[in-house]
């Protein structure tokens, strides 16, 4: 992701605060119960020809972001909220070539942990 902040994709479009319920978990109770997930999504590229042209076949769809988006936190159960960012961030890259560089974070403010927190956030960074 470094290049993304060093001119190699100097632009960002960004989907935040996006909310699912799912069945994600290492546990039994958290698949059969399911909770909340949050998702953000910030994508980097070079995206000058949507600003320029001010033309939708130019831009990455946020629209479309948000569907493929959805149906990976709503599709199948992976154990690991790490695996869920992976998969996201991979269809993100492979349905929007216009994206060079992507990182996506997960939240799971219902996590099982022994304590009181906020949230249990992961966070992964892919480049083409």
């Amino acid at each position: 992701m470094t290049g993304a902040l060093n001119g190699a994709f100097p632009d960002q479009l960004s989907l935040v605060g996006m909310v699912f319920y799912a069945y994600h978990g290492a546990y039994a109770e958290e698949q059969r119960l399911g909770q909340r997930f949050k998702v953000d999504v910030h994508m980097h590229g070079d995206f000058r020809c949507a600003g320029e042209t001010d033309d939708l076949d130019h831009a990455v769809n946020y629209a479309s972001v948000y569907d493929v988006v959805r149906a990976s936190v709503e599709g199948e159960p992976v154990r690991l909220i790490e695996a869920l960012a992976e998969r996201i961030a991979h269809r993100v890259l492979a349905a929007f070539p216009l994206v060079g560089a992507v990182e996506v974070a997960v939240e799971k403010p219902g996590a099982p942990v022994p304590g009181v927190l906020d949230t249990v956030r992961a966070v992964v960074r892919r480049a083409r």
